[in-house]
């Protein structure tokens, strides 16, 4: 495939090639039709638009697997309703592929300077649900709002999030990789 020639057709190829296998392979973990969709999208995007900077030596379809994988890995640790299979994932994960403590603690900077700016409201909702871990119920009582209102402040609050992040996560994979 020519993707460092600017060949809109590699990118067709690319797609055509290999959208269903990656979807499939995140689908039989997430069981999750958009997210496995938009996760596979976002990975071709990336590989497409990145394709200048990439240096692949596995192998293409290997590359956008791994990239998947991984894609699939980060939304299933910021999803508390998939907590029963992290243990599964992180034990198969190769030791190789570990984020070092600096790159760790380089997103929870990330995540606090994210949360600092908040409004105030979506601020203490967040906390309260993602470091005191209190039900959506727990926080409706303690701050005298309705439970629509607290899913409404931590929708908004991880769509943000994941926004800001993106990048970085971005930035680590292909740390991660190179």
């Amino acid at each position: 495939m020519n993707l460092k020639k600017n060949d809109d057709i590699a990118m067709i190829m690319l797609y055509e090639l290999y959208w269903k296998k990656l979807y499939l392979s995140a689908y039989k973990i997430l069981k999750d039709e958009e997210s496995c969709k938009d996760i596979v999208q976002d990975v071709l995007i990336k590989i497409w638009s990145n394709r200048a900077q990439l240096s692949i030596t596995t192998g293409l379809y290997n590359y956008a697997a791994a990239a998947v994988r991984y894609e699939v890995y980060r939304k299933i640790r910021d999803c508390k309703r998939y907590e029963p299979i992290i243990d599964e994932i992180v034990n198969a994960l190769p030791m190789s592929v570990d984020i070092d403590s600096l790159e760790q603690k380089e997103l929870e900077l990330q995540i606090a300077s994210f949360v600092s700016a908040l409004p105030p409201k979506c601020k203490e909702v967040y906390i309260l649900s993602r470091n005191e871990h209190l039900s959506h119920k727990e926080i409706a009582g303690k701050l005298a709002i309705s439970t629509k209102t607290v899913r409404n402040h931590l929708t908004r609050a991880l769509q943000e999030l994941r926004v800001n992040i993106q990048q970085l996560y971005f930035v680590i994979f292909l740390l991660i990789f190179k």
